[in-house]
């Protein structure tokens, strides 16, 4: 390979703007306008890159995504791994080194690798390293997988912009196809958003010869865009769509080259159309990896894009008739090109500066580091520093595919092509198989034709138009030497031939047995010829091999694309209480606590943290305390069928609950296990009030609304989200009941009007509030709530009545204590994921309730019927000892060694009983009161007695105290 800039052309480079940057420290020298691969060839660098499996050199075979081999590592501010050189832009200062090499791609020390390829073969690491253990070999596979690195000085990736668009027509593709689409669509009234991955719109017209409507291509494409843009139509260069979602969203990526970061545009159009084009296959012949081996459509657009002429001696080998311009094309730019058809006959006339040889295939390419030659199938043997192949076009119809689309297979063009139409979408182009610039425009002109009636004329094709001539050339079986099909993964044809041995002749087992199509590429260049080479060990057709599923994205999407905005508190926003700035002015020391900013406890930062927190609790027992409680869950549900609806969604039966009172219930997953558990108030016949968990407010209300969605309609049920409407204050110990009738708020505390889960209404200054009583405490407790707007007042009061009770404002850390005595359990905290209702002693349900209930028939399986559950339990440490580390895992020994029985999952020392309470999950544990039991932390073994969760107060005497 012997690559050049040429002193003259290049259409889309800036000769006056001279740009410089390294590639694997070597200085590279290019124009504005260049791509990284463009320079790369221009400067004649022929190794970019080292294959995945066996460190074999590789070159840049495309122009486009469809690059397997041309990876690289881009420093800088914008520091990203694994870019196709091929669709990055070239920047003054860029730093840029090769993939999966050691020192770079030249002198990689991996190369060695390649000797032993016939010991490493498809799927060898499923056999090889299985003795004597894999654990020996994993963790040196594991260093060496892998391609780019990420930058670990790199601190932030920024943020980058999402946006929700809406249009009647998106254009997907501004090649001929897709802007003749976008022209006559905007011509009949539509709104078009027209999108292309490349920079500069066009797409073949850039560097294949054409006229339109007797106008250069260059002319039309210009005419149109300007029209479009006048028009109001959104046109979006360097955009890509990544992938086709449920009703027709369309993922779109936007490359900006400004420092910005990418835009992720979220497009939900009323009609699809597909001008996505096609990408050219490789020829099968041994040795076909070598670097100087590209795509012939590549080098032409190198050519005439960025005047680079790819090669001196050029052998271009087709199986069709687009590679005949290419070969002209360069004979005319002055390289010697030979051009080897391996049809006999049915082709275009040869250009005049270039060699044909015709019914003639390439057997073998000749060289080591470069193609040096190649070697005929009749034994000929070619001189040339650069070959050129063109195998057929394969369809890009991944969007189509990802829209669920079925596809057709066309012996004509030897691909698949779509086949079914899909509602909103349709495919035109070169996706839809079209080779002449007249098959497209006719092609364009279907796909809006239901669009309604354009007034812009359909172009027409003035100029030398092409033909379909074609002669399938797939890979075949028992072929000698190596012949590559998937450049990325190392795959060859001998490895299909064994996936076949070992009976992977599924597509979809294949492509996982051997890794084909799996690269970074999805296989875009390999995919099918893999089809077709299986097609023929198996003697199946293509279409009865099938393809593989379609998945987005098509190409990669950067992660920061995808979480845009969300950054720090923009990715995980800090919910406020109502009264912060009340509890700052208390001293109130602030955490994080299920997404909430909430007291941890009061004293000011310089306090003894465990010191306040244990007399918070002390104090709390002994007269009043109030505490901030307004993170409760406040999600109302209204309507004719909501009493049937709080029965479904609860494990308990809540519709026999009367107006006025409350019942504890817990929530249940599908797989029954407990996902909530809370207070339901039912404050009239039609409306319950959910006050689930703080952190689980907004899961509890989607589950709410998918449910209601699901089985009932909002004639029915109606939701709505009060939690952040009120604010809830607790009054919680044995004089609740005097400091809550010191404040008057209008309601009979009286036990007969006011028991336990009870609800009343009153007012405070003029304003409604409600009063719950109940406790998460154990001691006599109540919950009184109001408008958030109003609720400083109130707070203030209580405050100043609490004075002459000794009363104290309690922080969470302190109420954690005070429900753990009771052995109130705190859902994610003491459950985990396997944690149903039975486990932590409701039974009850279970066994009596015969209506249904999300996640009732996953109670009665098997798994759920075990002997051996993890079940809640107390932990009593011996006297004078520490609390238990919240997390040690209760142990018992089996053949000597330890095993786990469960594990602790609260452990606090309360200052009411004078020692250490805790709460755990284990095995039986609700049958094994008194037994001891080792428990263990960080290698340290100590000793506890199960039993029951309540420690403080089993009778629950004081909640009426």
């Amino acid at each position: 390979m012997t690559a050049s800039r040429l002193a003259t052309g290049g259409s889309a480079i800036d000769r006056s703007l001279a740009i410089r940057f390294s590639f694997d420290g070597r200085t590279v020298n290019g124009f504005a306008g260049d791509t990284i691969a463009s320079a790369l060839l221009a400067n004649d660098v022929a190794i970019v890159g080292r294959s995945f499996k066996y460190h074999r050199p590789r070159g840049i075979w495309g122009a486009g995504v469809e690059e397997p081999n041309a990876l690289v590592d881009v420093g800088g501010p914008q520091s990203t791994p694994n870019t196709r050189a091929t669709t990055e832009p070239a920047r003054d200062g860029l730093v840029a080194k090769s993939v999966n090499a050691t020192p770079n791609a030249l002198t990689d020390r991996n190369a060695f690798l390649d000797r032993f390829s016939r010991f490493i073969p498809a799927a060898f690491y499923y056999k090889t390293f299985m003795w004597p253990d894999w654990h020996m070999f994993e963790p040196r596979i594991r260093a060496m997988a892998g391609l780019g690195k990420v930058d670990t000085d790199w601190t932030s990736p920024g943020i980058a912009d999402q946006i929700n668009h809406h249009c009647d027509v998106l254009v997907v593709g501004a090649g001929p196809a897709g802007l003749a689409a976008a022209r006559l669509a905007a011509g009949a009234g539509l709104a078009v958003t027209l999108v292309d991955e490349q920079q500069r719109l066009g797409g073949s017209l850039g560097h294949r010869a054409c006229e339109i409507d007797d106008k250069p291509a260059a002319t039309w494409i210009e005419e149109t865009v300007a029209e479009l843009a006048s028009g109001g139509h959104l046109i979006l260069p360097s955009t890509t769509a990544f992938g086709i979602y449920d009703h027709n969203l369309v993922g779109l990526n936007q490359r900006h080259f400004d420092g910005r970061r990418d835009t992720l545009w979220r497009v939900r159009p009323r009609q699809i159309v597909l001008a996505t084009g096609a990408i050219e296959r490789p020829l099968p012949f041994a040795n076909n990896d070598l670097p100087g081996i590209l795509s012939a459509d590549a080098a032409l657009a190198y050519l005439r894009r960025h005047a680079v002429l790819v090669g001196r001696r050029v052998v271009v080998a087709t199986n069709n008739d687009s590679a005949y311009e290419v070969a002209g094309a360069l004979a005319e730019a002055g390289a010697e090109v030979t051009l080897v058809d391996i049809r006999r006959d049915g082709m275009p006339r040869a250009p005049a500066k270039a060699r044909p040889i015709t019914g003639r295939a390439l057997a073998a390419a000749k060289g080591s580091l470069r193609v040096e030659g190649v070697t005929l199938d009749d034994g000929t043997r070619l001189d040339a520093d650069c070959v050129l192949v063109s195998g057929g076009w394969t369809p890009t119809i991944h969007l189509f595919g990802q829209a669920k689309g079925k596809l057709a297979w066309s012996e004509a063009r030897a691909a698949f092509l779509p086949g079914d139409p899909v509602d909103g979408i349709s495919v035109a182009g070169g996706a839809a198989g079209a080779v002449s610039l007249s098959e497209v425009f006719e092609g364009a002109q279907k796909a809006v034709a239901s669009l309604g009636t354009t007034k812009a004329a359909v172009p027409r094709s003035t100029g030398p138009d092409a033909t379909a001539g074609l002669t399938a050339a797939w890979p075949t079986p028992g072929s000698k030497g190596r012949i590559w099909i998937d450049y990325q993964n190392d795959v060859t044809v001998k490895d299909v031939e064994l996936a076949a041995r070992e009976n992977f002749v599924s597509v979809e087992h294949l492509k996982r047995y051997t890794t084909l199509g799996m690269a970074t590429d999805q296989g875009k260049t390999s995919n099918l010829p893999g089809l077709a080479l299986m097609a023929g060990i198996t003697g199946r057709t293509v279409p009865e091999v099938g393809t593989t599923t379609y998945r987005p994205p098509f190409t990669p999407v950067p992660l920061a694309s995808f979480a845009g905005a969300r950054l720090g508190e923009l990715m995980a926003p800090v919910r406020r209480l109502p009264l912060e700035d009340a509890h700052r002015a208390s001293g109130a020391v602030f955490q994080e606590y299920g997404g909430w900013l909430r007291p941890a406890h009061y004293g000011g930062r310089g306090a003894d943290a465990d010191r306040a927190v244990q007399d918070e609790a002390r104090r709390a027992r002994q007269s009043v305390a109030l505490f901030d409680g307004s993170t409760l869950g406040k999600i109302e549900v209204i309507g004719p069928k909501a009493a049937e609806f709080v029965d479904f969604l609860y494990y308990n039966t809540m519709s026999t609950l009367k107006p006025g009172r409350c019942r504890y219930g817990f929530m249940l997953s599908e797989n029954g296990v407990v996902f909530d558990d809370g207070v339901l108030m039912r404050l009239d016949e039609h409306r319950f009030v959910v006050s689930c968990s703080s952190s689980h407010v907004a899961s509890v209300h989607a589950r709410l609304e998918e449910w209601r969605q699901d089985r009932f309609g909002r004639d029915a049920v109606y939701i709505h989200n009060a939690t952040s409407d009120m604010a809830t204050l607790t009054v919680s110990g044995p004089n609740a009941r005097k400091l809550l009738e010191a404040v008057n708020l209008g309601v009979s505390l009286d036990e007969a009007d006011l028991p336990h889960m009870a609800i009343g209404n009153g007012t405070y200054g003029g304003d409604e509030v409600r009063v719950a009583r109940v406790s998460f405490t154990g001691d006599r407790s109540y919950e009184v709530s109001i408008r958030a707007d109003r609720a400083e007042p109130l707070w203030a009061h209580l405050r100043e009545a609490g004075r002459s009770l000794d009363a104290v404002t309690i922080g969470l850390e302190a109420l954690m204590i005070l429900r753990a005595e009771k052995g109130f359990i705190v859902i994610g905290k003491d459950t985990d994921g396997t944690t149903l209702p039975h486990d932590l002693g409701s039974e009850g349900p279970r066994a009596k309730r015969q209506t249904d209930y999300v996640g009732r028939r996953s109670l009665f399986t098997e798994e759920a019927s075990r002997n051996n559950r993890l079940q809640l339990v107390g932990l009593r440490v011996p006297q004078g000892e520490m609390p238990l580390p919240t997390g040690a895992h209760g142990i018992k020994r089996e053949g000597g060694r330890p095993h786990s029985q469960g594990f602790v999952t609260s452990s606090y020392q309360s200052p009411t009983l004078g020692r250490p309470v805790a709460l755990g999950l284990i095995e039986r544990g609700a049958a094994r009161h008194g037994e001891t039991i080792e428990v263990q932390h960080l290698g340290k073994v100590r000793t506890a007695t199960i039993a029951p969760p309540c420690a403080f107060d089993p009778a629950g005497d004081r909640l009426n105290a």
